[in-house]
């Protein structure tokens, strides 16, 4: 009889390589990894659904909860009982921590960071090269006027960006940190097997031997309802592109100190990063 899978999970970013992380893991036969599944949203949707506001919840004990919750993991990935790890990918992960803690308690996640001005410049980019597409990342005409608009937008901390800064920001200080493993964009572009050597390694799993040139992995009809062709489109080879910025100088050095995790402090978070540069990719 086939042990039950192991679970973990894939966070932090937007933009920031965590859809090309899942392509890579799942080239390994023994991992089932994808984009943002619906865990996420249904997660939170069940405790709501569960919480003090309801009026059923006084016949809800914490017991009931944990195994409600646990079963939306359970159903959804009845079909993959033949892999050994399972890693779920949702960017709200890292603010749900003490309850993947409590239903996983060996669970780790991985979480995927970039210099947030280079987020908003890839987004910003993609809205550019779609400029008769109107992208639901933003909700009116007022947010999507300029490009100072729609990044002010975007860093809102319950928005696209600013969600997952906040909720990586909570992660890495928080009681849990030694749990997360922080991966750097530009590093696992410019070196991706010797990131993905330290991933398994953090994971306690068999270092494995991907193909960095020959990746397979788009979801255009998932992309295409966001109003955003292209954003979780893997290019087929790891590599790093140079380039310069679409932001104006000012918004570019005010989102790149929003990059917290170059100077950690009192946290127990594990980082793979490299040696800070004047050059991004």
């Amino acid at each position: 009889m086939l042990s039950p899978p192991r679970h973990h999970f894939i966070s932090g970013l937007p933009r920031s390589g965590s859809t090309l992380l899942a392509a890579l893991l799942r080239q390994n036969p023994a991992i089932s990894a994808g984009i943002s599944s619906p865990l996420g949203p249904l997660f939170h949707a069940t405790r709501n659904a569960m919480g003090a506001w309801s009026e059923v919840s006084s016949l809800l004990t914490d017991a009931h909860r944990e195994r409600i919750l646990r079963g939306l993991f359970d159903s959804y990935y009845a079909d993959q009982r033949d892999k050994r790890l399972i890693v779920d990918t949702n960017r709200a992960w890292c603010a749900r921590l003490s309850a993947i803690k409590r239903l996983f308690p060996d669970a780790k996640v991985i979480c995927c960071v970039r210099s947030v001005a280079w987020i908003m410049d890839s987004i910003e980019r993609l809205t550019r090269e779609h400029p008769f597409t109107e992208s639901k990342l933003f909700n009116n005409d007022s947010e999507r006027a300029t490009v100072f608009t729609r990044v002010e937008a975007l860093a809102q901390h319950d928005r696209f960006v600013g969600f997952a800064w906040a909720a990586l920001k909570e992660a890495v200080y928080g009681e849990h940190a030694d749990s997360l493993l922080l991966v750097d964009f530009d590093l696992l572009t410019s070196a991706p097997g010797k990131v993905m050597d330290l991933v398994y390694d953090f994971l306690g799993e068999p270092r494995f031997q991907h193909d960095f040139s020959d990746i397979v992995f788009d979801e255009p009809i998932f992309d295409q309802q966001l109003g955003l062709p292209g954003l979780h489109k893997v290019r087929p080879r790891v590599t790093p592109i140079r380039r310069t910025t679409v932001l104006p100088p000012d918004l570019f050095e005010r989102l790149d100190a929003m990059s917290f995790w170059r100077d950690l402090k009192s946290s127990r978070v594990h980082l793979i990063a490299p040696t800070p540069t004047t050059t991004q990719s």
